[in-house]
């Protein structure tokens, strides 16, 4: 399985032996509408600017807290939906799960939470 090629997302580097890494030798597979998560993400981007604005105007420490709250919070619901997605994906093509790729999930969804 391999969520980066199968929802056409860039990769970014990981720690080794995090269980993250891409799958190298897997084939392309269709993609997966990722409008909602891509919104997601560009909400949470413009949260992001707004927690910079704030760190620069001194705003009160638990106001910049909650603004960084949401931003992570936005940003694993999005990782959530792209692992949900490319699952969804691999039932919809009749893809046989295999305990590794039960695994690699598991790990995708332990490190988000």
């Amino acid at each position: 399985m391999n969520a980066t090629a199968s929802l056409s997302v860039e990769t970014v580097d990981t720690p080794a032996g995090s269980g993250l890494e891409p799958v190298a030798d897997a084939a392309p597979a269709p993609s997966v509408d990722m409008t909602a998560v891509k919104n997601r993400v560009k909400r949470a981007q413009g949260q992001l600017g707004g927690v910079l604005r704030m760190l620069e105007e001194a705003r009160d420490v638990s106001d910049v807290v909650v603004q960084l709250k949401a931003v992570s919070r936005a940003l694993d619901r999005a990782g959530f939906a792209i692992i949900s997605a490319d699952l969804r994906r691999q039932v919809a093509e009749g893809e046989t799960l295999q305990p590794e790729d039960l695994d690699r999930l598991e790990r995708w969804f332990l490190s988000l939470a």
